[in-house]
């Protein structure tokens, strides 16, 4: 395991759960597991925790599996060390899998060139920015394509290690390891559930109009009733929503109405059929079409993750991972 000055706690902690416990058990051989300090004899993780590593060098350039689950900084250079000992893994055929921002770090060491990969999705506009021969996906838990895997942000470090165990060891050693650790063996949907969308900034022009779209939802609204409410021509409204939001009127309703049926599947208990109506998608068939599309997940599922703990009573709620600190990488080998 390679773990530079800063690295977050959970993050490194999640592969050496999943990776670094023997558990003769479920399979054996498990893993064999290397903790490799990377920059220093000891490094320190996040909130002071401390981390005595012994692996050494030759563990890290002998692994065929390197993990990286985050890097310092996504908007500075990650650590040269780490981003050479992840191009000569890489060269050498190893399996590489990122784990949040450990995205950026397979970025610089030019192996997602071409690629789909994906990451927290606070920053995949910055890794499409940075590298923009990268091909990101911020919808997804996490994506492979060949011997290159990369994963979201925090919680879908799991969704990613268990997904390697599932290609070593099959479904079912999976599934127990899942189970021990009190995680589903694989999560419905993608990421897109966990993302707030930030407000464009807006003219004066627009502002108006859409503060009243808003509350206009329920309604069979078009584009031209839009236009006229603006008061300017079709092809004006269509140009200046193409302009300020990259999307047509009808696009934004569609998305505004998709947010509206969240807010009310998150915050009431009322049926299917009048969250679909009172969001303007009117029938929970058309509701669940492009809830799916948009989201990633059922409104049933969506309900059941995101709810408020007084609107279920069992104190389930959601949260979302923290921006990342600290660099961090895994490696281990199978043995044989």
């Amino acid at each position: 395991m390679a773990v530079s000055e800063g690295a977050p706690v959970f993050e490194a902690a999640v592969p050496c759960e999943v990776f670094g416990i023997d558990r003769p058990e479920l399979v054996s051989p498990w893993y064999q597991f290397d903790a490799v300090p990377v920059g220093g004899a000891n490094v320190r993780l996040a909130f002071g925790f401390r981390l005595p590593l012994e692996g050494s060098r030759v563990a890290l350039e002998a692994a065929d599996t390197l993990v990286v689950p985050s890097c310092a900084s996504v908007h500075d250079e990650p650590p040269a060390e780490l981003v050479e000992s992840v191009r000569a893994a890489y060269d050498r055929g190893a399996r590489v899998l990122s784990i949040c921002s450990g995205a950026f770090v397979l970025a610089a060491a030019g192996i997602l060139d071409g690629r789909r990969a994906t990451t927290h999705w606070m920053h995949a506009s910055e890794l499409a920015r940075r590298y923009p021969l990268v091909e990101v996906d911020p919808r997804v838990l996490y994506t492979e394509d060949k011997n290159v895997i990369t994963s979201a942000g925090t919680a879908a470090a799991i969704d990613a290690c268990l997904h390697l165990v599932r290609l070593d060891h099959g479904a079912k050693v999976a599934a127990e390891l899942a189970r021990r650790l009190v995680t589903p063996p694989h999560r419905e949907g993608g990421q897109s559930q966990y993302v707030r969308s930030a407000e464009p900034p807006l003219d004066d022009w627009l502002a108006p109009l859409l503060e009243w779209t808003s509350t206009q939802l329920h309604q069979p609204l078009t584009t031209r009733e839009m236009a006229r409410c603006a008061g300017v021509s079709v092809r004006t409204l269509e140009r200046r929503f193409a302009a300020t939001l990259a999307s047509s009127p009808l696009q934004w309703l569609l998305q505004q109405r998709v947010r509206r049926a969240q807010q009310l599947l998150e915050t009431t208990d009322r049926p299917i059929e009048w969250v679909a109506t009172t969001s303007g998608l009117g029938t929970p068939a058309n509701l669940r079409v492009h809830f799916n599309r948009l989201v990633g997940v059922p409104p049933s599922a969506y309900r059941r993750t995101f709810q408020h703990p007084e609107m279920t009573g069992n104190g389930a709620g959601s949260s979302i991972g923290r921006p990342d600190a600290g660099s961090v990488g895994v490696a281990f080998s199978r043995e044989e």
